[in-house]
């Protein structure tokens, strides 16, 4: 791409407010600063401005000028994400394409259970909105207050009930896309069969950007649950609670909505990070199961099955101590402790991330294996372990040993990041299963990715984006 010298960065720039409006591009830093920066303030980008156009027009004749004048393009949402997916180079060179102002409703279509949204639409105000209408839009994640549903296409989100409804991918029926010159694809069909040919909207959920701007989707909505019913189970072991995930998948059938695993040094965490959050159990394990059944009707069997389950379990020796939800406000109680962690964990102080996907058979060697390793090599590491069991999904979160300064600690992430990683892929998982690549693990998915794969990738980047103005230094 061509560099953006001071005197064709000003004409483009009076050619991007007149697209957008003046007061929808941003150039001065300090407007800009909320836009530069990843989440965990990791990555920091310079951007050549913040565009925040408002319909899907003029996204595409942003692009389009974009890819006249070989300026990379960096789409964003809400700003939530881990690897640095949303962050501009530190040039100058990149615009961010904050979609923002898309954040229309444009349909609810209750007989056909879809809704057709834009890609700024907040995640929570999408499920009030469906909630409204009479039904459930089942993507449910920690950051649903601020994150954006073009983001949680773009990286195919996973969150709390993939083990019911699926990651975000299966949630769409259609898309509509700027393409990278500027071309507008309509797909917004809300067809359940269509054996057409290619499945083009395929390619651009969790291609994070880089083939695309996804402006709209039409997304599925599923009858609303009347009741559900919320535990915590305490477990010694996570094959433990692999063992209670499958009892309640027996009982409790499709009901099973949500199947969480977190250490008790999570919990710590929350407790200390969060006032006001209380220990679920009178007696503490070291590890606990969060389990959510949900039912179509009022009519208390979604409770029966978990409590029935819940028994067997505490008679097998599966499970220490169980407690089940009395309320709504505490069936949200126990479900805070699980999505405050990363949080918690933030407020605590560095540490290592890990976001991966594992065979759900194996995730109990995995556990075992990989925190003996990784206490040979650096004692007195502190394992915060969380995640989706029911769907195979680990947060293998690692914290420095006590009185490890955060410079010492990250100083080991290369090494860190060799052991969890090689683990991973020693049993056939994934080093990023919700989160993306972004520029954190772009590197690092050459060593587990075969070489062939990486081709195919970078044929269809190409074909697509032959200037490579989207979101460039990102995933490839």
């Amino acid at each position: 791409m061509s560099s953006v010298t001071q005197g064709n960065r000003t004409a483009t720039l009076q050619r991007l407010r007149d697209i957008v409006g003046a007061p929808h591009l941003l150039t001065q830093t300090a407007d800009m600063a909320g836009y530069a920066s990843d989440w965990r303030k990791r990555f920091h980008g310079r951007p050549l401005g913040v565009a925040k156009p408002g319909t899907t027009d003029e996204v595409a004749a942003v692009v389009r000028l974009c890819n006249d004048e070989g300026i990379g393009v960096v789409p964003q949402g809400g700003n939530t994400g881990l690897v640095g997916g949303a962050t501009a180079s530190t040039d100058g060179s990149q615009l961010v394409l904050n979609l923002s102002r898309l954040n229309r409703v444009r349909d609810i279509d209750t007989v056909n259970n879809t809704m057709t949204v834009e890609a700024g639409c907040v995640l929570a105000a999408l499920q009030q909105a469906a909630a409204g209408a009479g039904r459930l839009f089942p993507l449910s994640l920690a950051a649903e207050g601020t994150c954006q549903i073009g983001g949680n296409l773009s990286t195919n989100a996973g969150g709390t009930a993939v083990l019911r409804y699926g990651n975000t991918r299966d949630l769409v029926l259609g898309l509509e896309v700027v393409l990278p010159a500027g071309d507008i694809w309509n797909g917004l069909r809300g067809l359940r069969k269509d054996n057409t040919g290619y499945d083009m909207k395929h390619l651009f959920i969790g291609a994070e950007g880089t083939l695309g701007v996804i402006t709209a989707a039409v997304l599925k909505l599923f009858p609303l649950p009347a009741e559900r019913a919320v535990a915590i189970a305490a477990v010694n072991r996570p094959a433990d609670a692999l063992a209670l995930l499958a009892r309640v998948q027996r009982d409790g059938g499709e009901r099973l909505t949500g199947f969480e695993l977190f250490s008790d040094f999570c919990l710590d965490l929350v407790l200390r990070q969060f006032s006001g959050s209380i220990a679920p159990l009178a007696v503490r394990a070291p590890h606990y199961a969060l389990v959510e059944l949900s039912d179509l009707r009022a009519n208390g069997r979604a409770a029966a099955f978990l409590e029935e389950s819940l028994g067997a379990a505490l008679e097998a020796g599966e499970v220490g101590d169980a407690a089940v939800a009395k309320s709504e406000a505490q069936a949200a109680a126990f479900w805070a402790l699980r999505e405050n962690i990363s949080e918690a964990q933030a407020r605590e102080g560095a540490n290592i991330k890990h976001d991966v996907s594992l065979p759900i058979s194996a995730i109990a060697q995995f556990i075992d294996e990989t925190d003996a390793l990784l206490a040979r090599a650096f004692p007195g590491v502190r394992l915060v372990t969380f995640g989706h069991l029911g769907d195979g999904n680990l947060h293998y979160n690692v914290s420095p040993a006590q009185g490890m300064t955060p410079a010492q600690f990250l100083e080991s992430m290369d090494a860190v990041n060799r052991i969890v990683h090689d683990q991973v892929a020693r049993f056939d998982g994934s080093i990023s299963a919700e989160h993306g690549l972004g520029q954190l693990k772009r590197e690092e998915i050459l060593r587990y990715k075969s070489a062939l794969e990486i081709d195919l990738m970078r044929r269809i980047k190409s074909s697509l984006d032959p200037n490579g103005i989207m979101n460039p230094g990102k995933l490839l």
